[in-house]
């Protein structure tokens, strides 16, 4: 397990790092960066942070799972877990909103506004996140702090499985809380999406023309929304098993298996972006080919492959 997850933290690091690198030298080149660029460079940047978090996290309770009964250890990491998931959740959130008011097409006045708007009204939605976070912050160190006070008490005494299942329950609420609002809004996103594919559609056919540039836009937002939406879900669903594993089973192994199938999400899903935009698929490609020329001829750097 710990070869899978490995791989996956260097995979997932490589893959944001590459997202990242690249709108970083277009924005050093041309001086200026795209809205969904912007989005995509800091959902790249704070998932790169976050896998390394989970490496830590993983190293400590390995090796010295002890340390997590000293307050200043367990502050610091539940303050690193909860802010880089909250970013990551966020952005990418935030993507999916602005994905479905560049692209869909509806009518309503409201839909307009926003539409003529989007770039302040996803800047305003990721703002008004971090209204959610001190509380957030608040609910995660009570927690933590009563499983400190639960993990130094004897095994002998008779409310530490009473206890162990309050911390237990306490966190899955806490996890679906914080993560309910970020799938709605994806949801609703691809939902009318879909309605709006579906009106767009049966235009193009009562006016007897064909697929268009529009029909695609839509057709790969909707699988960026969905492949988001299905890894996120995977990704809540196994950190909430992992945190059930420590607590209740405390079975080391269990737990490994369940996080590196949660690191899937910010692994795996850097990769689907790559693919679904079509400037770091075409540079991904070119890069790739030339690394392909350059190990033929086994001369080549990281600086020649750049």
């Amino acid at each position: 397990l710990l070869t899978e997850l490995f791989g996956e933290l260097i995979f997932g690091i490589l893959g944001n790092g590459f997202i990242g690198l690249v709108n970083c030298i277009e924005w050093a080149k041309n001086g200026k960066v795209s809205s969904a660029d912007l989005i995509l460079t800091g959902l790249a940047m704070s998932r790169i942070i976050q896998l390394w978090v989970i490496l830590l996290d993983l190293f400590i309770m390995g090796l010295f799972p002890h340390l997590y009964a000293t307050r200043n250890l367990t502050t610091v990491m539940t303050l690193l877990w909860t802010l880089t998931n909250h970013l990551t959740t966020w952005f990418a959130t935030c993507l999916s909103i602005f994905y479905f008011l560049k692209i869909a097409n509806f009518s309503h006045f409201f839909f307009i506004w926003l539409k003529w708007r989007v770039n302040r009204g996803v800047l305003g939605l990721f703002l008004g996140s971090f209204l959610l976070l001190p509380i957030n912050l608040l609910m995660q160190d009570t927690v933590s702090e009563w499983w400190m006070n639960t993990y130094g008490v004897s095994e002998r005494n008779m409310t530490l499985h009473l206890d162990v299942n309050i911390i237990l329950y306490l966190k899955i609420f806490l996890l679906s809380l914080t993560h309910v609002i970020p799938v709605l809004l994806s949801l609703i996103s691809l939902l009318l999406l879909f309605l709006s594919l579906v009106r767009h559609t049966k235009n193009l056919q009562l006016n007897l023309t064909g697929r268009d540039s529009s029909t695609e836009a839509h057709r790969r937002a909707m699988k960026m929304v969905t492949s988001f939406l299905l890894l996120f879900t995977i990704y809540i669903i196994s950190t909430l098993l992992a945190t059930w594993s420590f607590m209740k089973v405390q079975k080391y192994q269990v737990m490994m298996l369940f996080i590196v199938i949660s690191t899937i999400f910010p692994s795996g899903h850097s990769f689907i972006l790559i693919l679904g935009n079509s400037k770091l698929r075409q540079i991904a490609w070119r890069r790739l080919r030339r690394f392909q020329f350059f190990e033929r001829n086994k001369t080549f750097s990281f600086i020649d492959i750049i």
